[in-house]
């Protein structure tokens, strides 16, 4: 009787968790309509006109005009949601009505952002998937260290590593020379990453810190005393982008995903790639069975030890490869912390992906794409601060963690270190 009296109580406890989360999931959803009602509203008769093609482009598409009427049924659709959260309540209705929420206010502000001007959408979609590589990278070398078991802090490092070794070893020997370099620097740093925390046990989030402050301490020392003296050493070449035939003149989404370069597409391919040897593979599985039960996959005669260290040298490898896009994909020279918290993110987008790599490059978008939204807003001069433009990757990140992912469990194991008997 008592144990059918506690679940009772657990089972009301967990309810009234629920209702308390949706009220406030309502509360929101309705400010968030009063914002676009009072604060992104555009006059009337306004149109935004956002340009689908460009003047190269084999397939011209119609822009797309949208009429400023556009954000009042925006404001009347999150009013909506917000009541019927607050009202009724919904579990994991909450979630999505925020996901559906923040999509509403996004396209509202663009539609407030370009109003009387012309802004181009496909171009933005662009940027999205080129500032989304190094965050998909990171949260992708992230995956493959929890899924074992080891929290890796360090992915901020191992970025850092990749660009600055990319940057110095393509300067001398070229780019693919210094692509490689970046990934094995990277996959060093992963080995030293699984040394300390697997053999010597250390505490993972220390562990992770100190190599993030060792390569930080580094690179800065080499660019502000070596790299200013010689320029010649901090001049690498950038990959191009590589156009596929045909697939690049599909409107919208050819050229953001096939008119992109070589880390763009690396980057799919790697997520491909772990998304099925992690659920498809005997190694994944195994893998999986180190960061939910080590002791009882010990059992069954899988080797823990290796199999951290494989991961955790595979996951600074990705990392290393992300790195590299700052320098060899992106700009071509080092600049002192340009990573700039992406490896953070990248374990953001981790958890907002729950674990998963295709979730985790899902989440790298979303980052991304308000990577990219601050940079095209500045150019249509909107009336925000450009300090407040630069928040936007960050402010997304606080609100995806916070507010989407809800009630996320990491592998079991995660962070525990695993002593043999």
């Amino acid at each position: 009787m008592s144990a059918a009296t506690t679940n009772q109580t657990a089972e009301e406890k967990l309810d009234s968790v629920q209702n308390r989360r949706a009220r406030i999931t309502g509360i929101v959803l309705i400010l968030l309509a009063l914002l676009v009602l009072f604060v992104l509203d555009v006059a009337p008769g306004e149109v935004a006109t956002f340009k689908l093609t460009g003047p190269r482009d084999a397939i011209k598409v119609p822009n797309l005009v949208v009429p400023g009427a556009f954000n009042l049924v925006a404001a009347a659709l999150l009013a909506f949601l917000g009541m019927r959260q607050f009202l009724r309540g919904g579990g994991r209705w909450s979630s999505l009505s925020i996901g559906i929420g923040l999509a509403l206010v996004v396209l509202a502000f663009l539609v407030w952002a370009t109003a009387g001007k012309s802004f181009s959408l496909t171009g933005m979609l662009q940027a999205t998937m080129v500032r989304a590589v190094p965050i998909a990278l990171g949260g992708l070398a992230g995956v493959l260290s929890e899924r074992v078991a080891v929290i890796n802090i360090a992915i901020e490092g191992m970025l850092l590593a990749g660009a600055f070794t990319g940057a110095l070893i393509g300067s001398l020997l070229g780019g693919w020379i210094g692509l490689a370099a970046a990934v094995l620097v990277g996959g060093m740093f992963g080995m030293i990453l699984a040394a300390l925390v697997v053999t010597f046990r250390m505490d993972q989030i220390i562990a992770g810190v100190v190599i993030n402050l060792f390569v930080l301490g580094v690179t800065s020392y080499v660019t502000s005393q070596v790299f200013a003296e010689h320029r010649y050493l901090n001049n690498a070449q950038v990959f191009r982008a590589w156009k596929i035939p045909f697939l690049s003149d599909i409107p919208v989404i050819g050229p953001m995903l096939f008119n992109q370069n070589l880390f763009v597409y690396g980057a799919l391919v790697l997520v491909a790639v772990a998304t099925y040897y992690l659920f498809h593979t005997k190694g994944g599985l195994r893998a999986r069975a180190v960061g939910e039960h080590p002791r009882a996959a010990d059992t069954l005669g899988i080797d823990v030890y290796w199999t951290r260290y494989l991961h955790v040298t595979l996951a600074g490898m990705v990392a290393g490869f992300g790195g590299a896009w700052f320098t060899l994909g992106f700009v071509g020279r080092f600049d002192e912390n340009m990573t700039n918290g992406r490896g953070f993110i990248g374990l953001a987008a981790m958890i907002f992906g729950r674990w998963h790599p295709v979730g985790a490059l899902a989440a790298a978008l979303v980052f991304g794409f308000a990577d990219s939204l601050q940079q095209k807003l500045a150019l249509l001069n909107t009336p925000i601060p450009s300090e407040f433009l630069a928040m936007a990757p960050y402010i997304a990140t606080i609100i995806v963690v916070a507010g989407l992912i809800g009630k996320a469990r990491p592998p079991a194991a995660d962070g525990q270190p695993y002593v043999k008997e």
